[in-house]
Formats: C-alpha cells, structure tokens, sequence
C-alpha cells in the first residue's frame, strides 16, 4: 500500500463524511435511540457506497460509472421517497431508548442497509470522486492500481473514523434523554428527514 495516497485517502474520506447530511442525523437519531452499534454500523453502511462509488471513480470503471449516471434520476427519486418513509416513520414513533446490546441482529442488519441504500442513490458521487482524486494527484501515478487500491481504502478509513467519532461522543448523551425529548427528538429529526426527501424528489420531479 502506497502510504500517501492512503493518507490523502483518509483526508477525503474523513471530509466527505463529516458534514452533517441526512446519514448524520440518521446516525444521530439511531445512536440516540438504539445505542452505539446501531448508529455505528448506519456509518459503516455509508462508508461501504463512499468506497464503492470510489473504487469506480479511482479504477475508471467507465462502463459501470456512465451506467449509474444514467439512472441516477431514477436513484435519487427512490432515496427521496425512502426518506420521506424514514420522516414519516420518525415522527409518529414513539420509540424508547434500548439498553445498549438490546438492539437485534435484524435491527443492526436494516440500520446498515439503509444507510447503504441511500448513499447509493447519489451516483453523482462518481463524479466528484473524480475530480477530486485528479486533484489528489492519482493521474500522476500512471495506471497504478495500487495507488487507487490506497486511495479508495483510505477513503474508507477516513469516513469510518468520522462514524466512529460521531457515533461514540452520540452515545454518551443517550442516557440523559428522558422519553418525552426522545419523543421530540424523533419528531423533530423525522420533519428535517422528510423535509430531505421533498427536496430530492422536488429536484427531481419539479
């Protein structure tokens, strides 16, 4: 492995990852709700499309990338209306706080599926993954798969360390959460998800 693309890797991953989107308030809310592993393994669901979408852009996987944008109107009408389920769903659950271990295998199994599918529905991503390992530097390293391979695995790293990070510093408030803030706190996160939804589809459809 290539140390200085791994580095340059980490970096990206870790900015990308960092601003507080839909997947961070899902992360948030989850982590709130049903503990550490949950919230982490919604990052970990994340971080997987960040790698994959990088492994395409850092490979030049032309095919599979003209292929994603194509449907991407298709991707992002889907990962709009699956927020605005997640919205509806956060607003009227009155779902309590879980003893940290309590949460399922099937829970952990949905919390990472669902963060994967709707990273997923932004091909887009390609494209910025792009331009920014040209500006990291990766045309100047030939062809070389290796520094790809370090590229995209510090991609993964960096954003993993960011969900690490929000999920642990997340779960040590949890416990100060009386139900009724738990209640309007799945409120008030379900309103601003749903309000993500209309807006991808809006985009979309408008």
């Amino acid at each position: 492995m290539e140390l200085h693309f791994w580095l340059r890797g980490f970096l990206l991953g870790f900015s990308i990852a960092a601003p507080v989107g839909p997947i961070g308030l899902l992360c948030i809310r989850r982590t709130l709700v049903g503990g550490f592993w949950e919230g982490l393994l919604t990052g970990l669901g994340a971080a997987t499309a960040d790698a994959f979408y990088g492994s395409i852009a850092g490979f030049s996987l032309a095919f599979l990338s003209s292929f994603l944008l194509s449907i991407s109107p298709w991707l992002r009408i889907l990962g709009g209306a699956f927020l605005c389920y997640l919205g509806i769903r956060g607003i009227f659950t009155t779902r309590k706080v879980k003893q940290e271990g309590q949460v399922p295998g099937r829970g952990l199994a949905g919390a990472y599926g669902s963060a994967l599918f709707l990273t997923l529905t932004n091909p887009i991503t390609i494209l910025a993954f792009t331009a920014m390992f040209a500006g990291l530097g990766l045309p100047q390293a030939g062809t070389s798969y290796r520094a790809a391979g370090s590229l995209v695995a510090g991609v993964f790293c960096g954003s993993m360390s960011w969900w690490l990070i929000l999920a642990a510093l997340v779960s040590r408030l949890r416990w100060r959460m009386t139900p009724a803030l738990m209640v309007w706190v799945n409120r008030l996160s379900g309103l601003v998800l749903l309000g993500f939804g209309i807006w991808a589809l809006w985009s979309q459809l408008g």
